[in-house]
């Protein structure tokens, strides 16, 4: 029994010990050279909506977005955002993205984002038959009866 009541003052020791300390594996503050913090860096808040943010890091990071209201919604107005940020690779590369959110969504632009293929020649064909001939039950359901 006094073994057990050992045990668990050790686990309740080793738990409650405190690691901050220590930086993880893997995370860039624990590489040697590397300096995150930023060299500029501006925020600007009006209070009435409007807003914008900027910073640089030394090693290529960088951020920047302003907004503003500009449209009524549902539950007031909506703010529209503009912005965009860059970073160096681990390879070196410099990759760069900009967007604009609105009450319409989020729309990146990067010329790292993928795009989709291009549409078959036969989908399109397909689409346009059906465009021009329309299916006489116009895609209604039937209930489940099928008449052959």
């Amino acid at each position: 029994m006094f073994q057990l009541f050992v045990c668990i003052a050790i686990v309740g020791c080793v738990g409650a010990a405190r690691l901050d300390h220590l930086v993880p594996s893997g995370y860039a503050a624990g590489r040697a050279g590397f300096d995150a913090t930023p060299y500029h860096y501006e925020n600007v808040n009006n209070g009435d909506g409007n807003y914008r943010f900027s910073y640089d890091t030394p090693e290529g990071t960088s951020a920047h977005e302003s907004g503003s209201p500009r449209a009524q919604g549902p539950e007031g107005p909506a703010v529209t955002a503009e912005g965009g940020f860059s970073f160096r690779t681990p390879d070196g590369q410099q990759v760069s993205l900009t967007y604009t959110a609105d009450e319409n969504g989020f729309h990146p632009t990067g010329s790292h984002i993928p795009t989709p293929p291009p549409i078959p020649e036969a989908i399109l064909r397909s689409i346009e038959y059906n465009r021009q001939h329309p299916s006489p039950d116009a895609g209604s359901f039937n209930g489940g009866r099928n008449y052959y």
